[in-house]
């Protein structure tokens, strides 16, 4: 997907939820809605492309794809079976749905991951996809903030978002992801598409879940719970500095 699309997809969904937010409330009282979750495969510092495969993604020059699977070992694969297991649906970027339905669409039930994924079903916000080949997906393409929000509105369970980074950024900036995943490999990539600008909204969260694999994979579980708080005083600095 090019930067301009991208940039287009991200302007209609950002005035798509201005107006959804004006017209939603939130049932304090009914059954418990549908949990939006992320799940992002990140290095040290940050980057997030091309993790799987020298030539999963390549944009921007890109050299160091396959990054992760070195380090990938049997409990991360444990871990993320068991998520996509919980999944009621799948949200996805353009981007990431064409890689994933172009490996795990022609993998049926072969394992829980796939599984997960070939019989539930997907939801790709975009405004370039016109045919989608992989079975029981919807293309939202029009008012993407209301479509999300009826989907979260359902009763129980998660709709996950797994990669697609241009529209994770989307959801947090928005206020509509629930909890945070992020496996982080223990490998400084140096170049690539990073989770989260240089610069963006500030997010204070809360640490739910943390775990480490024999590899040194960590997984940690963050729940979004507003602004940060900041150190008003110099003395505050200076404790950290010791």
């Amino acid at each position: 997907m090019s930067c301009s699309t991208d940039r287009a997809m991200i302007d209609e969904i950002g005035a798509a939820v201005r107006s959804y937010r004006t017209t939603t409330k939130t049932n304090e009282k009914g059954p418990a809605t549908m949990k939006l979750t992320t799940t992002t495969n990140v290095s040290v510092d940050g980057v997030m492309q091309g993790l799987g495969g020298p030539d999963e993604d390549r944009r921007g020059g890109f050299e160091r794809g396959g990054w992760a699977l070195p380090l990938f070992d049997n409990e991360a694969e444990t871990f993320l079976a068991e998520v996509y297991q919980r999944a009621d649906a799948f949200l996805f970027g353009r981007r990431t749905y064409e890689i994933f339905a172009g490996y795990w669409g022609v993998r049926g039930d072969s394992g829980p991951i796939a599984a997960a994924l070939n019989t539930r079903p997907k939801y790709v916000a975009s405004t370039t996809l016109t045919d989608p080949q992989w079975a029981d997906t919807t293309v939202l393409s029009g008012d993407v903030a209301a479509a999300v929000g009826e989907l979260k509105a359902k009763p129980g369970g998660e709709l996950q978002v797994h990669g697609s980074g241009n529209l994770v950024r989307w959801l947090v900036d928005n206020h509509l992801v629930d909890e945070i995943t992020l496996l982080t490999y223990p490998v400084v990539v140096g170049q690539g598409t990073r989770l989260f600008p240089a610069t963006g909204p500030d997010i204070a969260l809360e640490l739910v879940d943390s775990r480490i694999t024999p590899s040194g994979v960590t997984i940690r579980v963050y729940r979004p719970t507003g602004r940060p708080q900041y150190a008003t005083a110099t003395a505050d600095s200076g404790r950290l500095s010791r």
